[in-house]
């Protein structure tokens, strides 16, 4: 058992580092104040620097290595901003994973490649009015007819929506009920009859588009069947892949709150000295250290043990859970040591904090984690509904 990086590792993981800390600061503050994502000519740049291929297929154009390479960019950028890390969670771990698993090898040679090269991005569209943790609840409907697939129905709380050029889009097809009916639909943004409703005002995720979906008679190509009825397994096992990336951005938002409090604490002056020298204070650090560190344990042992696969679904919700519930500890601890410049929006402290919290309700909420972890021990699932 090794907890080093490789030499190839420290290398990826020093570029993204100085690229985030020396190019993103501005565009990280232009996300904040205007809620406008990343632009096309950045993408452009995450692309030639690799950063939006690193776990897919040379193939497809990236660069072929494993998950734990891709979570390492992704925290460096974590630690900047949600903002404009977002690209890559969604290029490295989010829906793009299960067109290039799953799709047909014409979807996939067609959108793999513009995903990686900076010209296409893909949302996952899951939830519902009345289908969010209960999933299997899912309504909107899919038939096939002929060579087409018909879609109808409505989705909430798709991150991405309306800004996002393809969607990948969970459905209930011929009506059969529970998760055997369940599959999923690639369906690209311009197709008639899909149409979006206004950006949501979010506490945090700034930068980060949030809308319904309608579907009407959306009719796409029946070569955009991601998976049929009774792939529902399939699909959830590649989405333990976005789990582990929710982790690693809570991760970044937590490192980086804990980079930008040490530093002040060993700035600001109280009592004539810097308040660090205060043992309350070396206590508290030393606790948001030992959260910041647990945490990357636990998804860098969950990717290292995918490789190149899938991450093992209860290291997954592990790691997932316990950095959630991490990064809002340590980001609060960090804007009370701040004090008034934490509490501050001029600081990008409170930032951090209200970021921070979006992570442990996206992708499966901090609590179904733990229902999750705990039906794995029992070896059974539990019947919510009873």
């Amino acid at each position: 058992m090794d907890f080093t990086l490789n030499e190839q590792q420290r290398a990826l993981q020093d570029s993204a580092r100085r690229f985030a800390r020396n190019e993103l600061a501005a565009l990280a503050r232009t996300v904040e104040e205007t809620s406008v994502p990343v632009p096309h000519a950045w993408l452009k740049r995450y692309a030639e620097l690799g950063f939006l291929g690193v776990n897919t297929g040379e193939a497809h154009g990236g660069l072929g290595l494993p998950l734990l390479d891709a979570l390492l960019v992704m925290e460096e950028f974590a630690k900047v901003s949600v903002g404009v890390a977002f690209p890559v969670f969604e290029c490295c771990t989010g829906p793009v994973r299960i067109v290039e698993s799953l799709g047909e090898p014409a979807l996939r040679d067609r959108v793999v490649p513009r995903v990686v090269a900076g010209d296409m991005l893909v949302a996952i569209s899951m939830s519902e009015p009345d289908a969010g943790t209960a999933l299997t609840d899912l309504s909107t409907r899919a038939r096939l007819e002929g060579s087409e697939i018909v879609i109808d129905g409505a989705k909430r709380w798709c991150s991405g929506a309306g800004h996002s050029e393809g969607y990948v889009v969970f459905c209930r097809f011929d009506g059969v009920p529970g998760a055997k009916g369940i599959g999923a639909v690639f369906v690209e943004r311009d197709t008639p009859g899909l149409s979006f409703g206004a950006q949501e005002a979010l506490m945090g995720f700034r930068g980060v588009p949030s809308a319904d979906m309608h579907f009407d008679n959306v009719r796409v190509p029946r070569e955009h069947l991601l998976v049929g009825p009774g792939g529902f397994a399939s699909l959830m096992g590649l989405f333990n892949i976005e789990r582990l990336g929710n982790a690693t951005m809570a991760l970044g938002v937590a490192a980086g709150a804990l980079d930008q409090v040490t530093a002040y604490v060993q700035e600001r002056r109280q009592f004539g000295k810097p308040i660090v020298d205060f043992q309350a204070v070396q206590i508290r650090l030393a606790e948001m250290a030992l959260k910041v560190e647990a945490a990357r344990l636990m998804i860098h042992r969950a990717a290292a043990n995918a490789g190149t696969g899938l991450p093992i679904s209860r290291e997954a919700a592990m790691a997932k859970c316990f950095a959630n519930e991490m990064t809002r500890e340590v980001t609060g601890a960090a804007l009370q040591l701040m004090g008034g410049y934490g509490y501050a929006r001029e600081y990008g402290m409170e930032q951090r904090f209200r970021d921070s919290w979006g992570w442990g309700i996206a992708g499966g909420a901090i609590d179904i984690q733990k229902v999750n972890i705990a039906a794995d021990l029992a070896g059974r699932r539990f019947d919510q509904r009873r």
